[in-house]
């Protein structure tokens, strides 16, 4: 990208939660991007907490000494304005939808999870048609700005953007940071002496490279019998034998399709004694805004990093970091396939490193995917295909179609029962559906 003296940032879902640490991210890394302007921006009903956590970004800034202006906003189109770049952070619908989304498949003996199966479809209908509509604006008034999501389901979501949009746009998560950061902590080395490679899709892959200090320690992680799994998700044992001869070191979120048994027993248990995740998150969440709102606070709280996303922030402002000094420097990102996956559409999101240079993110070939992978990327990429195809059109045979052919949808009888109950319970967010 040009460079410019100044750069205007927008986030959009500016009052998130994790909005302090993406501020805490752009005073760290000042001197290679120097933000001029940060416009955080959200909707009415976000308002009272876009205030609370503006407030407090204003406060970072202030004790930084940095000459960076922050803005609130609920008006889009001016923070969008001339922007080098945007991010997204949304949640359509808040931590209700969510409850839903966790609960209705879990009713129905079905996993209950924001981003994969029934729930992360239902994610995706509500925020693909908002995030389009925000694309409009995009490339009405800042065309050359690069939009960087974060919204999940974030693979299915930055596929649609760049199949129905012109908008520049990578999708990012905070899975391929973590491990790295894990495995900087585990082999007492710096980040930069590692270097994992990523196959497959978001919240679906598989590292099937993972070198130390120039040594393969892939098999090392595959026998090691310790479990890792994520804040977000219970911590079931693996199969030690499974596990050894998987090829690929595999995502938490794979627990759900490997190990569905155990995982929804898990998940049914929980919901009687805590509710549902989007429960536990809710009151994460209050803490974390009641802290926020304490005047004297001036730093991003400890607590925080109980979310399941920390890390993010960091990966964003790496990425922006990269993108505006041209660094070359090796990210894992959610980009268009081209022909990296040979058993994928071209234009099929997937989550792989890349080069990541002015001009953009270049995906770098992979070494090898494991035979035993292909057939779940695929049929996963199957159905998000249709549901991108459904949140587009409003067609509800299509979200049908998406729905069965979920690997963790058991019948099409249950899909139709689901399809329905969480059509209805979404109803105000997809009035394409009910016209």
């Amino acid at each position: 990208m040009e460079k410019r003296e100044g750069l205007k940032i927008a986030v959009i879902g500016g009052g998130s939660s994790y909005t302090p640490e993406i501020v805490e991210g752009f005073i760290q890394r000042y001197e290679q991007l120097p933000v001029r302007e940060l416009w955080l921006v959200d909707i009415e009903q976000g308002r009272h907490k876009l205030e609370i956590v503006g407030e407090l970004a204003k406060r970072m800034v202030a004790k930084s000494g940095l000459p960076i202006q922050v803005f609130l906003t609920l008006d889009r189109r001016e923070a969008i304005a001339g922007a080098d770049f945007i991010t997204t952070q949304m949640r359509v619908g808040l931590l209700e939808a969510r409850k839903w989304d966790e609960h209705i498949p879990n009713q129905h003996g079905v996993i209950g999870q924001e981003t994969t199966g029934p729930g992360g479809m239902m994610k995706a209908l509500r925020t693909i048609p908002v995030l389009l509509d925000i694309c409009k604006d995009i490339e009405e008034l800042s065309p050359d700005a690069w939009l960087l999501n974060f919204t999940n389901p974030a693979g299915m979501v930055t596929e649609a953007i760049n199949r129905h949009s012109n908008v520049k746009s990578i999708g990012l998560c905070n899975a391929p940071i973590g491990l790295q950061k894990r495995l900087s902590e585990q082999y007492n080395t710096p980040i930069d002496n590692i270097y994992t490679e990523f196959v497959g899709l978001n919240h679906l892959h598989w590292v099937t490279r993972i070198e130390v200090d120039g040594e393969d320690k892939l098999q090392e992680m595959l026998d090691n019998r310790e479990d890792y799994s994520a804040k977000n998700v219970p911590p079931s044992e693996w199969d030690p034998e499974f596990l050894s001869g998987l090829g690929g070191y595999p995502s938490y979120y794979l627990k759900y399709f490997y190990m569905t048994d155990v995982m929804l027993e898990e998940q049914v248990e929980s919901l009687n004694a805590n509710g549902t995740r989007a429960d536990v998150v809710k009151r994460v969440e209050d803490e974390l805004f009641e802290l926020y709102k304490d005047l004297n606070l001036q730093d991003k709280p400890k607590q925080l990093e109980q979310r399941g996303g920390a890390y993010y922030s960091e990966a964003a402002v790496n990425l922006m970091d990269s993108l505006y000094n041209d660094k070359r420097d090796v990210q894992t990102l959610n980009v268009s396939n081209g022909n990296i996956l040979d058993f994928l559409p071209a234009d099929a999101s997937i989550e792989v490193n890349c080069l990541v240079t002015s001009k953009g993110p270049i995906p770098v070939s992979v070494t090898r995917v494991p035979e035993q992978t292909k057939g779940l990327i695929h049929a996963v990429k199957t159905y998000e295909r249709l549901t991108i195809e459904a949140a587009v059109t409003g067609d509800r045979s299509i979200a049908l179609q998406a729905m069965a052919s979920h690997p963790l949808v058991p019948s099409v009888k249950v899909a139709k029962i689901l399809l329905d109950e969480m059509l209805e319970c979404n109803k105000q967010y997809l009035p394409a559906f009910f016209k």
